[in-house]
């Protein structure tokens, strides 16, 4: 087994770890907002609404398939699995990775580009500092899925050089 492909072994679990735990707090963050302005149907405006939505959605997804995909390679990372290709991995974290693009732009798109919650427009925000930290959060997961797909990148071309194909595996036992 080379370096490489050790520090894949190593990694993947540590990275989807992240991966899953980034997206337990962003999605609980995102989940109790919605609750909180459903509550009194007081939202600060639709877009906010709209892209709480959407980043709750993106972080219950990432939790459900980073589990998946975290449960698969501990099982059977260099085995012929379909699930633990690298085809099968970059697909989903392709998917991902513009699902939390959308998720992290459109959320920062919402507040201004960020609030500084002691200021007076932050004052007069319901719920700033939750809505900043969902913000940070929501960018936390794009630079952790960026990293990944960069990472899954450079295994499908080594599977593809050393001639398993696209369906190869993220490492060689």
């Amino acid at each position: 087994m080379s370096g490489y492909d050790r520090h894949v072994r190593r990694g993947h679990p540590i990275v989807f770890g992240l991966i899953v735990f980034f997206g337990i707090i962003e999605g609980s963050l995102s989940t109790w907002l919605i609750s909180q302005y459903d509550k009194y149907n007081d939202y600060p405006s639709r877009a906010i609404r709209d892209r709480t939505g959407l980043t709750a959605f993106t972080s219950w997804w990432t939790v459900f398939f980073g589990i998946v995909y975290l449960v698969l390679f501990l099982h059977s990372a260099s085995t012929g699995s379909l699930l633990t290709s690298v085809t099968s991995h970059a697909v989903w974290l392709f998917i991902t990775w513009i699902l939390w693009t959308a998720s992290a732009a459109s959320i920062t798109a919402a507040l201004g580009g960020g609030v500084n919650c002691s200021s007076t427009i932050g004052h007069a925000l319901q719920h700033c500092n939750q809505l900043v930290a969902q913000e940070a959060f929501a960018w936390i997961e794009f630079i952790l899925f960026t990293f990944a797909l960069i990472m899954v990148i450079i295994s499908a071309r080594r599977a593809v050089l050393r001639g398993d194909g696209w369906g190869g595996q993220l490492i060689y036992a």
